[in-house]
């Protein structure tokens, strides 16, 4: 799920993507994608949906209850075993159907666990993404950060990657160099962290997080691969500061409410993802205030009046 974006404080975005809908295409040794027929303004052509393996496979993000990738992907399994369903995260464009894929196959869930918010709500404050919210979920196996998932040829390491969502996870295969990167980084647009299913801080965090490994190349839940992980990195992290930056620009300016900083920093942006867009900013605010920088009269929220601490 990606995040408004304004052009000039981008990275190199990368919006080459051939979905092949309803079709598993090979994408690397012993890896096949398959996307969702789900296209967006947040999920660009649709969810992938990996598959890991030969004879014995796991599959990674199952994605929504659609019946058209549900039967793809089962025709895409046939012959096959499935051993494991591994879920980056409870959004419901990525994690529904694994349930039926395991009525279907007898795979064992796994994921870091239920849907959980960043932070408890604020008196009053509603979750705008409680809709996209998977909140039946919960895995049959519970994992923690460097956790492992071992199959026929094949071992699934997690990465905890908190900040587009609390219980994110990206899943590196051992030996290949690749990273499954889900939501957290992907090459077509920036992540969107919405508050409070979202943190900033946890975000920045886990871009170092990232940052510290060497990995050759990223699947992503959306759109195509990243090809030069380290340096789109760089690009994100400079992204999300030079966009810090702004929003502290527009409150030294005199703004004060989040619609008002909007307005300024996203005025290319199509009007209809503005809501979208505070989100974003209510999140470099929190992580403002957390640290300091900016001041607010109770929480921090959309409606918060904000200036210089």
């Amino acid at each position: 799920m990606s995040e408004p974006r304004d052009t000039p404080k981008s990275p190199e975005f990368d919006l080459t993507f051939e979905p092949a809908h309803g079709r598993a295409v090979p994408v690397a040794d012993g890896v096949e994608r398959i996307t969702v027929n789900n296209p967006g303004p947040f999920t660009f052509h649709g969810t992938n949906t990996y598959i890991v393996g030969r004879r014995s496979v796991a599959v990674i993000d199952p994605g929504p209850e659609d019946e058209a990738h549900f039967a793809a992907l089962m025709q895409a399994l046939e012959g096959r075993e499935v051993t494991h369903i591994a879920v980056s995260h409870t959004h419901k464009d990525h994690s529904p159907l694994a349930r039926r894929l395991k009525a279907a196959t007898g795979a064992v869930i796994v994921a870091e666990g239920p849907h959980r918010a960043a932070r408890p709500l604020h008196t009053g404050e509603t979750n705008p993404f409680a809709e996209s919210s998977d909140m039946e979920f919960s895995p049959d196996i519970a994992l923690a950060d460097n956790d492992r998932v071992e199959g026929d040829g094949w071992t699934l390491s997690a990465i905890a990657t908190p900040g587009h969502t609390a219980n994110h996870l990206a899943f590196a295969l051992e030996g290949s160099g690749i990273v499954f990167s889900a939501d957290h980084v992907m090459a077509w647009a920036t992540s969107i962290v919405a508050p409070p299913d979202g943190a900033m801080g946890d975000y920045m965090a886990s871009l170092e997080r990232l940052l510290s490994r060497d990995d050759r190349i990223y699947f992503p839940g959306h759109g195509g691969p990243v090809k030069d992980p380290p340096a789109f990195l760089r690009g994100l992290r400079t992204h999300r500061r030079m966009r810090e930056r702004a929003v502290l620009e527009r409150i030294r300016a005199g703004d004060r409410l989040i619609p008002d900083m909007v307005k300024a920093i996203y005025r290319d942006t199509d009007p209809r993802l503005h809501g979208a867009a505070a989100l974003s900013v209510l999140a470099h605010i929190e992580d403002l205030v957390e640290k300091g920088i900016v001041a607010t009269d109770g929480p921090p929220r959309l409606t918060g009046v904000y200036t210089i601490a």
